[in-house]
Protein backbone atom coordinates (compact mmCIF):
# COMPACT_ATOMS: atom_id res chain seq x y z
CA UNK A 1 0.00 0.00 0.00
CA UNK A 2 0.95 3.39 -0.95
CA UNK A 3 -0.93 5.64 1.45
CA UNK A 4 -0.83 5.74 5.25
CA UNK A 5 -4.26 6.59 5.72
CA UNK A 6 -5.94 3.96 7.44
CA UNK A 7 -8.99 4.31 5.42
CA UNK A 8 -7.55 4.60 2.45
CA UNK A 9 -6.27 1.04 3.18
CA UNK A 10 -9.45 -0.60 3.90
CA UNK A 11 -10.76 0.95 0.70
CA UNK A 12 -8.22 -0.39 -1.07
CA UNK A 13 -8.59 -3.66 0.56
CA UNK A 14 -12.45 -4.09 0.47
CA UNK A 15 -12.13 -3.20 -3.12
CA UNK A 16 -9.69 -5.17 -4.50
CA UNK A 17 -9.73 -7.37 -7.01
CA UNK A 18 -10.07 -10.95 -6.78
CA UNK A 19 -6.53 -12.08 -7.92
CA UNK A 20 -4.98 -10.02 -5.28
CA UNK A 21 -7.65 -10.73 -2.41
CA UNK A 22 -6.65 -13.97 -2.80
CA UNK A 23 -3.04 -13.17 -1.36
CA UNK A 24 -5.16 -11.85 1.64
CA UNK A 25 -5.83 -15.20 2.54
CA UNK A 26 -2.74 -16.22 3.54
CA UNK A 27 -2.09 -17.84 6.87
CA UNK A 28 1.19 -19.24 8.43
CA UNK A 29 1.96 -23.12 8.36
CA UNK A 30 2.56 -25.18 11.44
CA UNK A 31 6.26 -25.46 12.26
CA UNK A 32 6.67 -29.08 11.20
CA UNK A 33 4.95 -27.80 7.57
CA UNK A 34 7.75 -25.17 7.31
CA UNK A 35 10.32 -27.26 7.79
CA UNK A 36 9.30 -29.75 4.97
CA UNK A 37 8.24 -27.24 2.64
CA UNK A 38 10.44 -24.77 3.48
CA UNK A 39 7.77 -21.63 3.44
CA UNK A 40 6.54 -19.68 5.88
CA UNK A 41 2.78 -19.13 4.93
CA UNK A 42 0.34 -20.20 2.48
CA UNK A 43 -3.04 -18.70 0.93
CA UNK A 44 -5.58 -20.68 2.81
CA UNK A 45 -7.99 -23.35 0.62
CA UNK A 46 -11.13 -25.69 1.53
CA UNK A 47 -9.73 -29.39 2.45
CA UNK A 48 -6.47 -27.73 4.43
CA UNK A 49 -6.65 -28.62 8.28
CA UNK A 50 -6.36 -25.87 10.04
CA UNK A 51 -6.01 -25.19 13.98
CA UNK A 52 -7.45 -21.84 15.33
CA UNK A 53 -5.05 -19.61 16.84
CA UNK A 54 -7.36 -16.55 18.36
CA UNK A 55 -10.71 -15.52 19.80
CA UNK A 56 -13.31 -17.89 21.64
CA UNK A 57 -12.48 -21.05 19.38
CA UNK A 58 -8.81 -21.08 20.13
CA UNK A 59 -7.39 -24.12 19.52
CA UNK A 60 -10.14 -25.68 17.64
CA UNK A 61 -8.69 -28.09 15.31
CA UNK A 62 -10.47 -28.85 11.58
CA UNK A 63 -11.14 -28.76 7.67
CA UNK A 64 -11.95 -25.76 6.07
CA UNK A 65 -14.90 -25.64 4.58
CA UNK A 66 -15.04 -22.87 2.38
CA UNK A 67 -13.44 -19.66 2.03
CA UNK A 68 -15.35 -16.38 1.29
CA UNK A 69 -13.05 -14.11 -0.76
CA UNK A 70 -15.26 -11.26 -1.03
CA UNK A 71 -15.44 -10.91 3.02
CA UNK A 72 -12.22 -12.27 3.68
CA UNK A 73 -13.11 -14.82 5.85
CA UNK A 74 -12.80 -18.62 6.42
CA UNK A 75 -15.38 -20.76 7.48
CA UNK A 76 -13.58 -24.36 9.22
CA UNK A 77 -15.76 -27.55 10.41
CA UNK A 78 -16.47 -27.94 14.08
CA UNK A 79 -16.11 -23.83 14.84
CA UNK A 80 -20.53 -22.83 14.47
CA UNK A 81 -22.55 -20.92 16.13
CA UNK A 82 -25.73 -21.76 17.60
CA UNK A 83 -28.56 -19.14 16.19
CA UNK A 84 -31.96 -18.44 18.74
CA UNK A 85 -33.67 -20.54 16.01
CA UNK A 86 -31.54 -23.60 17.60
CA UNK A 87 -30.04 -24.29 13.60
CA UNK A 88 -26.17 -24.30 13.50
CA UNK A 89 -24.05 -22.05 11.15
CA UNK A 90 -20.09 -21.53 10.65
CA UNK A 91 -18.48 -18.52 12.47
CA UNK A 92 -16.42 -17.07 10.10
CA UNK A 93 -12.81 -16.33 10.59
CA UNK A 94 -10.02 -14.07 9.69
CA UNK A 95 -6.77 -15.69 7.74
CA UNK A 96 -4.32 -14.10 10.43
CA UNK A 97 -5.96 -15.70 13.16
CA UNK A 98 -5.68 -19.25 12.24
CA UNK A 99 -2.46 -21.40 11.17
CA UNK A 100 -2.33 -24.23 8.48
CA UNK A 101 -1.55 -27.86 10.08
CA UNK A 102 -2.33 -30.15 7.37
CA UNK A 103 -2.13 -28.51 3.18
CA UNK A 104 -4.40 -30.23 0.35
CA UNK A 105 -1.38 -31.64 -1.78
CA UNK A 106 -3.70 -32.91 -4.67
CA UNK A 107 -3.25 -29.18 -6.63
CA UNK A 108 -0.02 -29.94 -9.23
CA UNK A 109 -0.05 -25.51 -9.07
CA UNK A 110 0.02 -25.36 -5.50
CA UNK A 111 2.89 -27.97 -5.13
CA UNK A 112 4.61 -25.95 -8.42
CA UNK A 113 4.26 -23.31 -6.23
CA UNK A 114 5.58 -24.98 -2.87
CA UNK A 115 8.90 -25.93 -5.08
CA UNK A 116 9.17 -22.05 -6.88
CA UNK A 117 9.05 -20.44 -3.12
CA UNK A 118 10.95 -23.12 -1.35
Amino acid sequence: MVSKMPGKQRKRQIHAPLHKKQKFMSAPLSAELQDKYGVRNMPVRSKDKVKVLRGDFKDHSGEVISVNLKTGRIFVNGVTLEKTDGTERYYPLHPSNIMITDLDTKDERRMKIIERRG
